[in-house]
């Protein structure tokens, strides 16, 4: 336990991400089993236990300090598990578990926390908290809350297990899903002492490939178009749907993001329509009536375990088809998309579903004619779809399906963001390396009779969390503890005055409608672009400007 919290205390610390890589490898490979391989489920977000909630943790450093000095702390610091680790009392018997390294294993404190019922929980916890050092303390609570914030994904902690040896990560990748923590036949394989574990899932997850940004000035003079497939990028989320028949005949159905989580049971009445034998890897979309719906319907449908009838008949979910990754039990990902394209056409016109679609194909074949349609995407395309556009994808028609980011075969050319100037109106603490910064912002616009009325008013639009550097980070946080007006728990109000606001350039990819919002509208991809210490709060926009980006139809 105690090397596991080291680790976890130097990635909250570390923000480069080779660096961060190399730390997990340097763990794992210093690490006996089974504890790496508990470790490893804990950076990859594959670790939960069903009774440790947040709410345990608060009832127990309540019952061991005053609540008002509780929130104060919690306030200042900004991370639940942090301010507990630092406020627990220590008891006589605090060294029980801090003399050895070997004192307190995780795999122990894993097996512990599964087995252990609701009543039991408090009592482990407190046994725990008052013999670990502060550091362990902390990691303990960020592994039983299953929250790490410590910016190490999923695909990170898988390719440091495959630099333990010769593998390709996206082998670990596609074996993932078939294996279950401690991984004790993932780390003989890739360590030389097994065979690659074997995967019989009819409905696998295949590592996705993704694009790189294409720049104009850079990328465009190089760009042969016609050697190209240009298609749009539309406004959902990146998914892969898989199914077949398992040994006994069954037919196995599931929906991946495009970094392997299982989103299936949020959206059954997409895996009804997955009756095929294949992979498609496509869009995730609501859609009505023919009509791609704002991004904002589909948010409804997303991060949830089940889905009520009422929300499967008002957002309903389709595909839109980009490619086809296999079919048959053949994997198609070798063939160039020149191969793989009429295969997909057609096996979509064989699915016959009225919930998959297939992405068209456009008939661009100059750069100039690619700028226009990624600035204007209803000068080409017909219909209310030109709204849900985020750009345009641009892919070799000879490269194979090749896993990860390489640089040259895709490019995503993103249409630029819509800009409008905004004023702070509140302000709250981050998390980890930010938890003394407050840098998460809401932002909002003058009413159509707030400037230069009697009694001028601000409506929130939105909230924002990164966009700006660490130097303006500080200058903000300055700001903020400087002009704070009223305090709300861990929130912060600052002065909204037309001559004395901070001015916010905030740059977002949409904007529709939202009952759920005070102003009625819901922006896509909020971040601060630029910080407007030039400009008084006074000359900031209006809601009225910003109703005027609605798409049309907007109601």
């Amino acid at each position: 336990m105690k090397a596991f919290a080291a680790l976890l205390d130097r990635l909250s610390f570390e923000p480069r991400r080779l660096v961060k890589e190399k730390l997990v490898l340097e763990y794992l490979a210093a690490t006996p089993d089974p504890d790496r391989g508990y470790a490893l489920a804990a950076l990859a977000g594959a670790l939960t236990f069903r009774h440790a909630k947040p709410a345990i943790l608060r009832g127990l450093i309540s019952e061991r300090s005053d609540p008002r000095l509780f929130e104060l702390s919690y306030d200042f610091v900004g991370d639940l598990s942090e301010t507990i680790a630092l406020m627990w009392p220590i008891d006589d018997a605090g060294s029980d578990l801090n003399g050895s390294s070997d004192a307190l294993a995780l795999s122990d404190v894993v097996h512990q926390l599964q087995a252990a019922g609701k009543t039991d929980l408090p009592g482990l916890l407190t046994y725990w908290l008052s013999r670990l050092d502060e550091t362990g303390r902390w990691a303990l609570l960020k592994l039983v809350t299953g929250g790490l914030r410590i910016g190490v994904s999923a695909r990170s902690a898988k390719v440091a297990v495959a630099r333990l040896g010769e593998v390709d990560p996206s082998e670990v990748e596609e074996v993932w899903h078939g294996l279950e923590p401690p991984y004790q036949p993932l780390f003989d394989w890739v360590e030389g002492r097994g065979p690659k574990p074997s995967y019989s899932d009819p409905a696998p997850f295949r590592p996705a490939m993704l694009a790189h940004p294409f720049n104009f000035e850079k990328d465009g003079p190089a760009l042969n178009v016609a050697e190209h497939q240009i298609e749009w990028k539309w406004d959902g989320i990146r998914v892969q749907a898989a199914a077949g028949r398992d040994e006994e005949g069954r037919h196995v159905a599931r929906l991946y993001t495009r970094t392997g989580d299982d989103i299936s049971a949020a959206f059954p009445d997409l895996l009804e329509h997955l009756a095929f034998d294949g992979a498609l890897d496509g869009e995730l979309l609501v859609m009505r009536d023919g009509k791609v719906a704002a991004f904002s319907d589909l948010q409804k449908r997303l991060n949830r375990k089940t889905v009520g009838a009422k929300l499967l008949r008002e957002f309903p979910a389709a595909l839109r088809a980009y490619d086809l990754l296999a079919e048959g039990g053949e994997d198609l990902r070798p063939l160039p998309l020149s191969e793989r394209r009429p295969r997909l056409e057609r096996f979509v016109g064989e699915i016959g579903s009225p919930r998959i679609d297939l992405s068209a194909v456009l008939p661009l074949t100059t750069l100039e004619e690619l700028a226009v349609a990624r600035s204007d995407p209803a000068a080409y395309l017909k219909g209310p779809d030109a709204e849900a556009v985020e750009g345009l994808m641009i892919k070799r028609r000879d490269t194979a399906y090749l896993t990860g980011r390489p640089k040259g075969p895709w490019y995503k050319w993103k249409r630029e963001p819509h800009l409008i100037d905004a004023v702070l109106m509140y302000a709250q603490r981050g998390h980890g390396k930010r938890s003394s910064f407050y840098s998460d912002y809401t932002f909002g616009v003058w009413t159509q009779t707030g400037v230069g009325a009697d009694d001028p008013s601000l409506v929130p639009v939105g909230k924002a969390y990164f966009g700006f550097t660490d130097e303006e980070l500080k200058q903000i946080d300055r700001f903020v503890r400087a002009n704070t007006v009223n305090r709300f728990g861990p929130v912060r109000e600052v002065t909204q005055k037309p001559d004395g606001g901070l001015v916010l350039e905030v740059a977002f990819e949409g904007l529709n409608r939202s009952p759920r919002h005070k102003s009625g509208l819901a922006m896509r991809f909020p971040r601060i672009s630029r910080l407007r210490w030039d400009k008084p709060a006074s000359e900031a926009d209006t809601l009225e400007t910003l109703e005027a980006l609605l798409p049309s139809g907007s109601s």
